[in-house]
């Protein structure tokens, strides 16, 4: 069987102090097959032309400002992939797609962050890659183009936020009650990702709540690196689910 495909939002990092949702990760990677490797697309990283992180174990991106000094000395010392990037070059050449390496890149917060819940041994070597564009039709290309990676054993994994609204938020406390516009995009998300619609997903900024919910898209685009990447139709579950901040912390897996 080929390595499932997932979407899920990554929070910032106190995300390792949240006992809920660091255990819904680790209870949906039990879950999972334990995958060969793991490529992440994460909402921090855009870079054109594609770009591939260290595979020589460059030091974690602490790409975050005014957290607690803890937030900096976390470590995730997962091995690189080598071989994985060499497959990803392969494959987006074939598809005529140009990339680069970039060797001083290491793993940004929106890749280790959930890894630590997920795999917190830290022993599946992990390759990031980079959005080269947000928009959503060529990223679903390009997760076509990464498809055949999962019958390799590779976990593609795209990581942004189902909502991510900062700027519209009135309060900064984990259980704040979700704000009607992250509530309302969450459920027009869930019912076009059940009913398979990935032409209405693709004209996302058309939902009024979208203003609110993605103010900027970057959060969102990883998952048509997902949707591109798993079979059309393919059954899709949504392991993690409710509100943190008041945003969407919704997730899905693509069989």
């Amino acid at each position: 069987m080929p390595a499932p495909v997932l979407y899920l939002s990554h929070g910032a990092p106190p995300l390792a102090d949240d006992a809920r949702w660091t255990r819904e990760l680790a209870d949906w990677s039990a879950t999972i097959e334990r995958p060969k490797d793991i490529l992440m697309v994460s909402a921090h990283w855009e870079a054109a032309p594609v770009a591939l992180s260290s595979t020589t174990g460059a030091p974690l991106l602490y790409d975050f400002w005014g957290f607690p000094q803890r937030y900096y000395e976390v470590t995730y010392d997962a091995p690189g992939a080598p071989e994985l990037a060499q497959s990803v070059a392969g494959l987006l050449s074939g598809a005529g797609e140009s990339r680069h390496q970039d060797p001083s890149r290491g793993l940004d917060h929106g890749a280790y962050v959930p890894l630590m819940a997920m795999y917190p041994e830290a022993d599946v070597p992990v390759l990031q890659l980079s959005l080269p564009t947000l928009d959503p039709e060529a990223l679903l290309a390009l997760g076509a183009a990464l498809r055949p990676l999962r019958d390799e054993g590779v976990l593609i994994v795209g990581s942004g936020f189902m909502t991510h609204g900062l700027p519209f938020l009135r309060e900064f406390v984990l259980d704040a009650p979700p704000p009607e516009w992250s509530r309302d995009f969450d459920r027009w998300a869930a019912a076009a990702l059940s009913r398979h619609d990935v032409a209405a997903l693709v004209r996302f900024r058309e939902v009024p709540s979208a203003r609110f919910a993605h103010p900027t898209v970057e959060h969102f685009a990883p998952l048509f690196v997902a949707l591109g990447a798993a079979e059309p139709g393919a059954p899709m579950a949504a392991p993690v689910t409710g509100y943190w901040l008041g945003l969407s912390k919704r997730s899905v897996q693509f069989a």
